[in-house]
């Protein structure tokens, strides 16, 4: 098949569908041949997709034999490695290494936190396999040359020597993956040497950018029938330029550095590659421009010298778009109208992109048209419904249950999922919703949910059980073995997902999802005895690592000719249209994470691959797909944080074209663009709402005469007067404010706890000692506070704001008990009008003083209003006054108010007294009777925010009214309801 000298190198030119071309270039090699020599040929390819597409290739005719397809990732279990152990797991590994850190840490605390010891671990273990990969011993690091890091270094080392004698014993007895991977090659390399195999074997579509992968593709490229064919190799690219990709601190992040190196491995000059086949790249002016603004930023000079040479540009960008969108959403939308049109004309199109969020925006985007995309990569393990449950469920563990938590584990579509269960569970659920956000507690248990169903006879009570049952002991903190957290962890899911009175794990293992799963949860059973003691908070992490290792494939059947690939798949091209989105620094490219353990020079000098690696990976994917024949290109301007900046090849592609004005570079570059704003024109259309209604005007309903509320508190009074149409949205609507689902520690719940204190305090004698007496006060308070505020952080604010406030509060108590005696604390009182309107109140506190006459009092944790405020809207001590003089508290004959007082706890503490003077009482009652005869008239509507105290307040229905669309200077509309 092959003639000639070796080592034989092809390449297949940047925008070559290159399965298509690898297997034309096979047909024109074989021309003659039998039918046997198709089997006999072994082709050795980088992903399982390079593979599926030959497969599909071949399998379309016409009719031959297939030949031997295998992945180079397999090398790891090649059968030449039949004597060598078991590899060991990356998580076993991961758990072990773990292990050791922990040790390290206890020993010298100051290298790192305790926390990063699973962090240290991963990238520790990152390392080794790197090392063993590119073959690079233990040793070579105790070589390097670090004068000038020395302090750094020093730690480092500890812990590289920590693993050093570890990974001997371990190449030795159970290699990793990357370990046998280099050893397969090596002894593939060896017996290929002694006896070479007769068949032709090609290895095609890698770049060998790991050193094992770089290792294989020399051996065969050097066999007698062997050969390597690279993907996206740059024909166009002139020698000086190859030349000058000879420092790896300086042109790694090249697309074509790896191919340099391969070429210097081997002894060849670029000219010594040859094309697989004669057929020239899709856009042959493309390459060439493409080429040009890829080169190493050293020579970007050459654009001044290269450029006008250029020719063809219109021809080389007709078939490219640019857009630039003002935000993802667009971009995602515009790339979305683009794939449906591709669809509706029949056109296979993919989307390249490593933005995993933009792609799942382009799926939503797509769905409103009934539109699946094939995406290879699959729903990450974790954000499935079984992934979701397994990390909701291990975040309870070593934690308060908060009742935010209990009702998202509740509502998961696998809770209580057994069949049959699932109706009343959502049933009870609802119920208990209900009741914690009305009466808590903030962190649920056992005992409270228990207690909540004990007095129901509806059925809750068995699923209350159940509950209280499956989450008993989740707060429990504290270090336990791995192998005791898969348990409880396993057994508290499968219970949950069950539901009272089942044993039948409900939907949790089903479909693919819940396989992989079960196999996560398996595989962390059978690893356990490598894991050692670790925090509930350290076993949720770790599950959630373990589950992103899986992705899960839809069992919907997808629409054949709309795909989304990474952009390692763009080598596989055969769509189309390829569209390159998410073109932004950090994105595509993505920034290379940190090292802890070695800088880009030490790197270096180890052999070891430098950060830059990834973005020269990257710039080789971004070139092999550009070149295709239709591609679309796309960035989002602004994300929802900062403006963006484009992918560097991006913008060397504009700027280049941008300055070449006398070839018609700018011409070029603005309809590519004016193609791209087309499709961002559309999406816009497309977002755009319809015509908006009319605002609101201010509302006044005015209801029935019959259905206005005949009775009201003292607080809705006041309502009434400023604020009427949350009176009828309250008392006439039966609208009620939805309690928070999480209780916090607001201002009217350090109102209700300071009201308890209060009353507990003055329930009893009152010491005579200043000090004693602020110490009874201060321990009831504690008391109060340990039961209802949940929060450490309140508890310590409220007990400080009450303590600041305590001595002035007892002093000038001390003078109320002088001159009265309290009679009653927090009593329920009314009283009616003449047209039957009851007026109802709950006091704080009522004293008697000597003479018969009362006193009534209200504790106020902000600031009390002033006289002024109390006579025209804050009514409330005055109205309940009014009851007073009529006997309307229970057990209080009627009696003359003395005197009327707000008490301030604030800071500073502060007493409004108010002596009722000129008949203030008989008047306050003369307005109500006035205000109610005012609104039991038809055309009297409930204003909204008719006196409100400031416009930047909030009301609980400012959203029904609408409030926004209207504000206080607009005349209100009245309006006859029913």
């Amino acid at each position: 098949m092959f003639e000639g000298s070796t080592p034989r190198l092809y390449g297949l030119p940047p925008g070559a569908d290159f399965p298509r071309d690898l297997l034309i270039g096979l047909e024109q090699r074989l021309s003659g041949a039998p039918p046997e020599a198709w089997a006999e040929v072994e082709i050795w390819v980088n992903t399982e997709r390079m593979r599926r597409r030959l497969v599909a290739l071949f399998q379309a005719g016409p009719p031959r034999l297939l030949p031997r397809i295998r992945l180079v990732a397999e090398l790891s279990r090649h059968p030449i490695l039949a004597d060598l152990p078991a590899p060991v797991s990356p998580l076993r590994r991961r758990l072990e290494l773990a292990q050791l850190v922990r040790a390290l840490l206890d020993r010298a605390p100051d290298l790192a936190a305790r926390s990063s010891a699973f962090d240290l671990a991963d990238s520790l273990a990152a390392l080794l396999d790197e090392m063993q990969t590119e073959g690079v011993p233990p040793r070579v690091l105790h070589q390097l040359d670090v004068g000038n890091l020395s302090a750094h270094w020093a730690r480092a080392r500890q812990f590289l020597t920590l693993v050093e004698g570890w990974l001997g014993a371990d190449l030795s007895d159970r290699p990793g993956t990357g370990a046998r991977q280099r050893l397969a090659v090596e002894r593939l390399a060896a017996r290929w040497r002694a006896d070479p195999p007769r068949h032709p074997v090609i290895v095609a579509g890698t770049t060998g950018s790991r050193g094992a992968t770089a290792l294989f593709l020399r051996t065969v490229a050097g066999l007698p029938q062997g050969a390597a064919v690279l993907p996206g190799f740059d024909f166009d690219m002139p020698t000086a330029i190859w030349e000058g990709l000879d420092d790896a601190l300086a042109a790694e992040d090249h697309p074509q550095f790896r191919f340099r190196r391969i070429l210097d491995d081997m002894g060849m000059a670029p000219e010594a590659v040859a094309p697989w086949i004669g057929t020239p790249a899709p856009c042959p002016p493309r390459n060439r421009l493409v080429s040009l603004a890829l080169r190493p930023a050293p020579v970007t000079d050459q654009w001044m010298e290269d450029g006008p040479r250029l020719t063809g540009l219109d021809r080389a960008t007709e078939g490219l778009t640019l857009i630039e969108a003002p935000s993802p959403r667009a971009e995602a939308l515009a790339i979305a109208l683009r794939l449906r049109r591709a669809a509706e004309d029949g056109q296979s199109a993919a989307l390249v992109t490593p933005d995993r969020t933009l792609t799942r925006q382009v799926t939503a985007a797509l769905d409103r048209w009934g539109i699946r995309p094939d995406d290879s990569a699959g729903m990450p393990l974790p954000l499935s419904p079984p992934g979701r449950f397994l990390r909701q469920v291990a975040a309870l563990f070593g934690r308060p249950l908060t009742v935010e938590t209990l009702l998202a584990l509740l509502k998961h579509p696998l809770t209580a999922s057994s069949p049959g269960l699932r109706a009343d569970h959502l049933r009870w659920t609802r119920e208990l919703e209900l009741h914690l956000r009305r009466n808590g507690p903030a962190f649920p248990d056992g005992r409270a949910l228990i207690g909540w169903a004990s007095d129901a006879e509806d059925g809750r009570k068995a699923w209350a059980d159940w509950l209280s049952a499956a989450l008993d002991g989740v707060d429990r903190a504290g270090t336990e073995p791995l192998s005791a957290h898969v348990v409880r962890h396993r057994a508290a899911c499968e219970t949950l997902a069950a539901g009272p009175g089942s044993t039948d794990p409900g939907g949790l293992w089903l479909e693919e999802a819940g396989a992989q799963s079960r196999a996560a949860l398996d595989l962390l059973a059978d690893e356990a005895d490598a894991g050692g003691e670790m925090t509930p908070g350290d076993f949720s992490a770790l599950l959630d690592s373990v589950l992103r290792d899986g992705t899960v494939r839809s069992a919907v059947e997808p629409h054949p000719g709309v795909m989304i690939w990474g952009t390692l798949e763009a080598r596989v091209q055969g769509a189309d249209l390829v569209i390159l989105a998410g073109l932004n620094e950090g994105t595509w490219p993505e920034t290379p994470p940190p090292d802890p353990w070695l800088n880009r020079q030490m790197r270096a000098e180890a052999g070891l691959l430098l950060p830059e690696r990834q973005i020269g990976l990257a710039a080789h994917d971004f070139q092999q797909a550009i070149c295709a024949p239709e591609v679309m290109i796309s960035r989002a301007i602004r994300t929802a944080e900062a403006q963006t900046v484009p992918a560097r090849w991006l913008n060397r592609l504009t700027n280049l074209m941008d300055g070449l004005g006398g070839t018609g570079g700018p011409e070029a570059l603005a309809a590519m663009r004016a193609r791209g704003q087309g499709w961002l024109d559309m999406a816009q259309a497309l977002d755009r709402p319809a015509e908006p209604l009319p605002a609101a005007r201010r509302p006044s309903p005015r209801p029935p005469v019959d259905r206005r509320p005949d009775r009201l508190s003292v607080t809705a009074v006041e309502r009434l007067i400023r604020d009427p149409y949350a009176v009828y949205a309250r008392h006439i609507l039966r609208l009620k404010r939805l309690d928070p689902l999480v209780r916090s520690a607001d201002a009217p719940l350090r109102g209700t706890v300071l009201h308890k204190v209060m009353e507990r305090f003055l329930s009893q004698p009152r010491d005579p000692d200043p000090d004693r007496a602020q110490a009874d006060l201060m321990a009831i308070a504690d008391e109060v506070l340990a039961t209802e505020a949940p929060w450490p952080a309140a508890r310590a604010l409220w007990r400080a704001r009450l303590g600041r406030a305590a001595e002035s509060f007892l002093r000038d108590e001390a003078v109320r008990q002088a001159e009265a005696v309290c009679i009653a604390r927090e009593r329920s009182g009314a009283a009616r009008l003449d047209n039957g309107f009851t007026l109802t109140a709950q006091a704080d506190r009522i004293d008697r003083r000597p003479d018969g006459r009362l006193i009534l009092y209200d504790y106020k944790t902000g600031t009390p209003p002033s006289l002024k405020a109390m006579e025209a809207f804050d009514k409330q001590l005055l109205l309940e006054a009014c009851i007073a003089e009529r006997g309307g508290f229970e057990d209080i004959p009627a009696a003359p108010v003395d005197h009327v007082t707000y008490i301030g706890l604030g800071q500073p503490p502060k007493t409004v007294t108010n002596t009722l003077d000129d008949d203030l009482v008989a008047r306050t009652w003369a307005e109500l009777d006035r205000l109610i005869a005012r609104y039991a008239r038809p055309e009297q509507g409930y204003t909204a925010r008719n006196r409100i105290q400031k416009r930047s307040d909030i009301t609980d229905y400012d959203l029904l009214s609408r409030f926004g669309e209207w504000d206080e200077t607009d005349p209100p509309d009245p309006e006859d309801v029913g």
